[in-house]
């Protein structure tokens, strides 16, 4: 029997949960998005829980949206059907990705997300949905969608993250920040020698559950709705629309026909990254 996509654990007033695809850079498959929000939802049920830590075993956090699987006609999906017209389309990535996301958001009990190797797209997306972030120091941050005719992904989490004007750097070259850069702009909280990563998370997760359970969401609530009448909670909302009208462009159409030929995401990747070199 295959291990589960993800695994939940509680130890005192500590809940880890953790993307348990390590074979396949933590892509978030069907199955992964469903499980996570179901534990989520344990972890809330739980009175003893005052603390979630997200964390993944592997040598990466997340890869991001498992393409390989949306795109694969063998592979089990419930969605697939639906995703072949533009309503489906639409349907399945508010549920999935930005309902299920903003799930971990709006959790009531502080999160935190443990943080190594690769995190890129939807697996930024998903760390920054957590409220604080415990980077090992080799975390790599990265979002080369624009390259590949995405408008970044279903929440842009960047100019939140990173500040304006290096969100537009970050997005528009495909670059990657590396976890002191990210610790520096602010993207994380801490960064940490790899071995040390669970321990550091841990540790910052048990000073937090120190806050008795009510004073800790009512400040985080008001944290969230600071940022919420600065605009940030409708930003996501125009951008997810965004996404959708990119999406079915015929630029995106037609990549997506192209990417489909490919054997592995791996070779989308290098193609787009072979594509910028040349031009220079």
């Amino acid at each position: 029997m295959a291990e589960a996509p993800v695994l939940y654990e509680v130890d005192g007033a500590v809940a880890t949960v953790t993307l348990n695809r390590p074979e396949a850079a933590n892509a978030q498959s069907t199955a992964m998005l469903e499980q996570l929000s179901d534990v989520f939802k344990q972890a809330d049920a739980d009175d003893d829980v005052r603390v979630v830590i997200l964390a993944a075993n592997g040598k990466h956090f997340s890869a991001g949206h498992d393409l390989k699987g949306l795109l694969d006609p063998a592979a089990a999906d419930p969605w697939r059907e639906m995703r072949d017209t533009a309503e489906g389309k639409l349907r399945h990535e508010q549920v999935m990705y930005f309902d299920k996301c903003m799930e971990i958001y709006d959790f009531r009990k502080p999160t935190i997300a443990a943080v190594q190797g690769s995190c890129v797209a939807a697996g930024l997306m998903l760390a920054c949905m957590c409220d604080l972030i415990v980077a090992a120091d080799d975390a790599k941050f990265s979002n080369p969608v624009l390259r590949m005719t995405g408008a970044g992904v279903e929440l842009l989490v960047e100019p939140w993250e990173l500040g304006m004007r290096k969100a537009k750097e970050f997005l528009l070259t495909g670059d990657t920040i590396d976890a002191q850069e990210a610790w520096r702009l602010g993207l994380v909280n801490k960064v940490v020698p790899r071995s040390e990563l669970a321990a550091a998370a841990r540790e910052m997760a048990d000073k937090v559950a120190l806050v008795p359970p009510i004073t800790a969401q009512s400040v985080k609530d008001t944290l969230n709705h600071t940022h919420d009448v600065m605009g940030k909670r409708e930003a996501w909302k125009y951008h997810f629309m965004v996404h959708q009208f990119v999406s079915n462009t015929d630029t995106a159409l037609s990549a997506l026909e192209a990417r489909k030929q490919k054997g592995s995401m791996k070779e989308v990747f290098a193609e787009h990254q072979r594509d910028t070199t040349s031009e220079r």
